[in-house]
């Protein structure tokens, strides 16, 4: 029997994760899955044909050491998806060179460190009442800070702690993820498995589960898979999986507002198939 790791972290607790769901799929094709955390320092992953990066939601806290740990793995064994990707998708700067190749992103203010004199201005730049702040390095809405005209002073104290040299984008919040929903479609080995629609919670504007937002299986609009395997095409590498994240603009087309090639979670729990589905796929992607 092959093996497989799933790279994790030290304690999921707190966090939904799905990844167990594949265990019997792959056990069915000849695969054994273990979950090991990145952290670990007595694992040998050569006894792992390959290693999947999937539920390493705190690597933001240490991502040169997330790195260092992802290269060593990529020496000794086939890591999936590849270093080159983790490189550029573990920084959201990764959506201005999509923006640059024609893919419509949300728009966006790229600094490096805040400055509060600067704070008021953001909202005349992306002529908005209201905007998002977040580093550029970060997962499950970490340090992420929804702020209006009218209360940005009692925020300065804080943006200016956390992103005092902490690289940030900011953008316009979009009124959409709470009227509608952010969508997410997962890729497999380029191929398309499912997707589903994310709300938050009320009086929330944070779609992840852990932040109490609702998850609901959707069929996606043609114009919006269209607009994922162009993002795809421009990535000009085969990718095992992929979680493109879109909302809904006001002219009725879609931004993309992630790209997920490290750690996405793939809601396996979502769509009964999808198990199978990425289980095949990888199986067939190993041989």
């Amino acid at each position: 029997m092959r093996k497989v790791a799933f790279l994790s972290m030290d304690s999921l607790e707190g966090y939904s994760c799905y990844d167990d769901l594949l265990i019997d799929p792959l056990k069915n094709l000849n695969w054994q899955a273990d979950t090991v955390s990145w952290k670990s320092k007595n694992t040998n992953w050569k006894d792992y044909d390959c290693v999947i990066v999937r539920s390493t939601w705190d690597y933001q806290d240490s991502p040169k050491e997330f790195i260092e740990v992802l290269k060593n793995i990529n020496t000794q064994t086939k890591l999936e998806n590849n270093i080159e990707i983790f490189k550029w998708n573990m920084d959201k700067k990764y959506l201005r060179d999509l923006e640059e190749k024609g893919v419509k992103i949300v728009s966006s203010i790229w600094r490096e460190k805040f400055y509060d004199t600067e704070l008021e201005h953001y909202f005349d730049l992306l002529n908005t009442d209201e905007i998002i702040i977040k580093p550029t390095v970060s997962a499950s809405a970490f340090n992420t800070f929804r702020i209006n005209r009218s209360n940005l002073d009692t925020h300065i104290s804080i943006l200016d702690t956390i992103f005092n040299n902490t690289p940030f984008i900011v953008q316009p919040f979009i009124n959409n993820i709470i009227k509608e929903g952010e969508y997410s479609l997962f890729y497999f080995g380029g191929e398309y498995s499912h997707a589903i629609l994310k709300t938050p919670k009320q009086n929330d504007f944070r779609v992840q589960e852990e932040h109490g937002g609702i998850l609901k299986l959707v069929q996606p609009e043609d114009e919006m898979k269209t607009a994922a395997e162009k993002i795809l095409k421009e990535i000009k590498t085969n990718l095992l999986y992929a979680r493109i994240d879109f909302v809904r603009t006001d002219e009725n087309d879609f931004a993309l507002m992630e790209l997920e090639l490290i750690e996405p979670s793939l809601y396996f729990n979502m769509d009964p198939n999808s198990p199978q589905r990425f289980s095949k796929i990888f199986n067939e992607w190993m041989k």
